[in-house]
């Protein structure tokens, strides 16, 4: 989407150069360390607002209780996830399948409206390396260039201490962030139990905290936006799913060029210049290192310091604020902004459909399911008064959070009895499952082919609950 002046409506020839390579790495291949000037400005307050109110929402979500239960629980290892109070379980498989195709949806039309806004302003990443890290980077070690001097600088008491007072922090935050998110995976109860006992008590735990921990100290210490950059799948999928009505941070070059440097004589009047005087800040404070006037890049995380740093500009010399503004190249070209477009709005169908798809299961989800098998290896039995019986393994599942007392009969065919292998009282555990062993007993007389529909029914306090139908094998006619 860069405009080149082989096209009518643009007005500079911008160096393509740029696309050969990207600015944390050099002709050798070798990483180029990221000094961005420390951004200010209306985008940036807003953003510390929002990045305040997100990180303590992430940091309180494990304590946040909804009828005694985690408001959020991603158990992958018990394969036990609770969303708003509401338990899943591997049954619910396919709701889970759902929801991920409606969040994939979600994703797609949202970045093809508004870009990578996600990116600058909620992605975890950006929040706390920028937010975060960055910030206490430039209290301690001051802003770009002093960063650059103390980078240069030889070794003594006051880099050594700045050095470890830094990564100190870095890591303390680092472990804060990796038991936060534990506590998502396991739930707080097992992370107390994990950091108040032996480490060998708990020694997967204990090795799940410490690759957390690391994890995140290399990555925000050390490989910061090369995560963006290089690793992000999302990132690499905006070169598909950016169209030129995408909502970006985008620069004017229509307005914006041909750039002048700022002179203190007049110039003459034939001598057509921009607004934008090359003073180059918008390269300055980006943390990775791109020149967004060369137009929408696969770096660019829309993290808005340009934006700030080039209204600042632009008071100052008395100009307009906005050459680097959020707009689309259509709006840029055309002076027209255009948010609903067909393709927006096919997206915008198909996600009502996925939606309306996901509430109908979820709202018919029984908290209690009953999965009745064959029992491997039998067939049919006669007992001694000549009834034919059949062995069922039968597992009931409860997704509450209480014990469900159940009763279990037979609707169908009436004269048919079961007896349960260890006795008649099926009592499901809270947040768990039961099994057992299930003889059906069948008098011969009632059987008219070697394989019979029995219906059988499940009870709580009176009311039926579940259903299901299991084949009886019996015997051939003439054998009954």
């Amino acid at each position: 989407m860069n405009p080149v002046a082989s096209t009518p409506e643009t007005l500079y020839q911008f160096d393509e150069e740029f696309r050969d390579g990207i600015a944390t790495v050099d002709a050798h291949g070798k990483r180029i360390w990221m000094y961005p000037k420390k951004p200010a400005g209306i985008h940036h307050r807003w953003r510390i607002v929002i990045t305040v109110l997100l990180l303590s929402l992430f940091f309180s979500g494990p304590f946040i209780k909804v009828n005694g239960h985690p408001l959020l629980l991603l158990n992958f290892l018990e394969r036990r996830f609770i969303l708003f109070g509401q338990v899943f379980w591997p049954q619910d498989f396919f709701l889970l399948a759902i929801t991920l195709i409606t969040f994939f949806v979600f994703i797609i039309s949202f970045t093809v409206a508004f870009g990578r806004v996600w990116c600058g302003w909620a992605c975890p990443q950006t929040l706390f390396m920028e937010m975060v890290f960055r910030k206490i980077e430039y209290w301690i070690e001051g802003d770009a260039n002093n960063q650059r001097r103390l980078k240069a600088t030889p070794m003594t008491f006051n880099k050594a201490a700045r050095n470890i007072f830094k990564h100190f922090l870095f890591l303390v935050i680092s472990i804060l962030i990796a038991h936060t998110v534990m506590a998502y995976l396991i739930g707080v109860g097992e992370v107390k139990q994990i950091i108040s006992q032996s480490p060998a008590t708990h020694l997967g735990g204990f090795i799940g905290l410490t690759a957390f921990t690391l994890l995140f100290y290399g990555v925000f210490a050390h490989f910061r936006e090369q995560a963006c950059i290089v690793v992000c799948p999302y990132g690499r999928l905006q070169g598909v799913l950016l169209v030129k009505d995408s909502i970006l941070v985008a620069y004017d070059w229509l307005r914006g060029e041909p750039r002048t440097k700022l002179k203190k004589f007049q110039v003459s009047p034939e001598e057509k210049k921009g607004d934008c005087i090359d003073c180059k800040l918008c390269v300055h404070v980006c943390p990775t290192g791109i020149d967004i006037r060369n137009g929408t890049q696969l770096e660019c995380v829309n993290c808005t310091a340009c934006i700030d740093a080039c209204d600042e500009v632009m008071v100052k010399i008395n100009k307009p604020k906005g050459l680097i503004r959020y707009s689309s190249y259509n709006a840029i070209k055309e002076g027209k902004l255009k948010l609903f477009t067909p393709r927006i709005a096919g997206y915008s169908i198909v996600l009502v459909a996925l939606l309306s798809l996901l509430s109908f299961f979820i709202s018919t989800r029984k908290d209690i399911e009953m999965t009745v098998l064959k029992a491997p290896g039998t067939l049919y039995s006669r007992t001694d008064d000549g009834q034919i019986t059949n062995l069922y393994q039968i597992e009931f599942i409860n997704k509450t959070f209480e014990d469900v007392p159940l009763e279990l009969k037979i609707e169908s065919p009436i004269g048919a009895s079961f007896m349960r292998v260890g006795g008649p009282t099926i009592n499901v555990p809270k947040e768990g499952m039961l099994k057992g062993l299930y003889m059906v007993k069948i008098p011969p007389q009632l059987l008219s082919a070697t394989k019979t529909i029995v219906q059988l029914d499940v009870y709580q306090n009176g009311k039926k609950i579940v259903s299901n139908k299991v084949k009886f094998i019996g015997p051939l006619k003439k054998q009954i």
